[in-house]
């Protein structure tokens, strides 16, 4: 297939022939009058881009389809996301929005529905807001379990989650369930999830993942938070971390001494933390959804950036601090409230996704990689921050 009649073409790869040089495009590789040939696919694999240039010297194709002025960019990764869910937290956000502080209590409402809820309501609504996500650009998602809280709950959570993505991370360690709050309780709660849920759960996901949030009486401190990541480790599943949300914490640091991919939050982050992980490969994965939606402070992207560290920026989709499932707004809260230029929010979008989630094959536009494009309605990316609300970026189906 021939994708032609492209005006903005970005691929995401800073040594792409031909690509513009302008400062509002800087590190995004961008073609204008650009064409895309996508090739193989079918049941077994995933089509892939077989050729990237001006439109005037594309090859021939099979069939072409002309976008007549459109932009495309990489389908955006969205590595931080709680789509296994059921109920409805409308009304804890309106009273936060009067003036309830957040504390992450809420997540027990959302564990009660969820335990109620048949695996068909529940499989009916995580591919429906894998659908929306689609229909705004997201051609990639982590799903994490954590509303379910059991053994069976959190292995149904996590194999509804693989029906739709690969990217399914292990999150029993998400709060400690409100009937074990006491420190008996809450012990062999730990001991549950680093025993017998863990080891039911690890053949349906790659990733294992905790809150580690001292400042919050639900989630899990320092210590118990290593425990589960090297009981994670252990077990064959890769590393990711709730840290520095509510306060200052060990998240961000324990991430980088594990070498987890990402440490996602860093709302609070101390001289030393922003240190740790400019000098690592985990990469800071930003929510601003969440302060969207709680009133917290934004994180500071430009002083990660200015570090030299990586950095991401993903939805965190979930029921209580954050119902959207908008990339193109995280990308508008990126540039408006954290500092970051439209250039690094798209490519926090897209390429941050993709290390985030250890992904050489995705968030890029290149020869050999897998063809997850967004159509952008307009003559130009720009338009994704510029037209804040405005749905003018899809999944580009091929």
């Amino acid at each position: 297939m021939l994708i032609t009649g492209i005006a903005e073409l970005v691929t995401c790869e800073s040594t792409t022939e031909g690509a513009v040089d302008e400062p509002l495009h800087a590190g995004l590789g961008v073609l204008r009058d650009a064409a895309v040939v996508i090739g193989g696919g079918g049941e077994d694999s995933a089509p892939t881009v077989e050729w990237v240039g001006p439109a005037a010297q594309a090859p021939a194709a099979d069939w072409a389809i002309d976008l007549e002025g459109r932009s495309v960019v990489p389908g955006f990764v969205d590595s931080h996301s709680h789509l296994v869910f059921a109920g409805d937290r409308s009304a804890e956000f309106a009273a936060r929005m009067s003036g309830t502080p957040y504390d992450g209590g809420g997540i027990a409402v959302t564990v009660e529905a969820t335990r109620a809820a048949t695996d068909g309501e529940l499989r009916a609504t995580l591919q429906h807001r894998v659908q929306e996500m689609r229909a705004q650009g997201t051609t990639t998602v982590e799903v994490k379990s954590g509303y379910g809280l059991t053994v069976e709950d959190e292995v149904r959570a996590l194999r509804l989650a693989r029906e739709v993505t690969p990217e399914v991370t292990y999150l029993g360690a998400h709060v400690v369930p409100p009937d074990r709050r006491d420190p008996a309780g809450r012990a062999a709660y730990l001991d549950l999830v680093c025993g017998e849920m863990l080891q039911a759960c690890a053949p349906h996901a790659r990733w294992v993942d905790v809150f580690c949030e001292p400042a919050s009486p639900h989630a899990f401190d320092g210590q118990e938070s290593r425990r589960v990541l090297e009981a994670g480790r252990d077990a064959g599943l890769e590393l990711r971390v709730h840290g520095n949300q509510l306060g200052e914490g060990p998240g961000a640091q324990l991430a980088v001494e594990l070498g987890a991919a990402s440490v996602d939050h860093c709302t609070y982050l101390t001289d030393a933390d922003v240190e740790a992980l400019a000098g690592s490969d985990t990469v800071a994965t930003l929510l601003p959804g969440v302060e969207f939606s709680t009133r917290q402070p934004y994180p500071d992207a430009r002083r990660l950036l200015d570090a030299g560290a990586r950095v991401a920026i993903a939805s965190d989709c979930n029921p209580g601090t954050c119902y959207s499932s908008s990339m193109p707004l995280m990308i508008a809260l990126a540039v408006r409230e954290m500092g970051m230029t439209p250039a690094e929010a798209l490519r926090a979008a897209t390429v941050g996704g993709a290390q985030a989630l250890r992904r050489t094959d995705i968030g890029r536009v290149a020869v050999g990689l897998r063809a997850d494009l967004a159509l952008v309605d307009a003559p130009s990316w720009l338009h994704i921050p510029y037209r804040v609300g405005v749905p003018v970026v899809r999944a580009l189906e091929v």
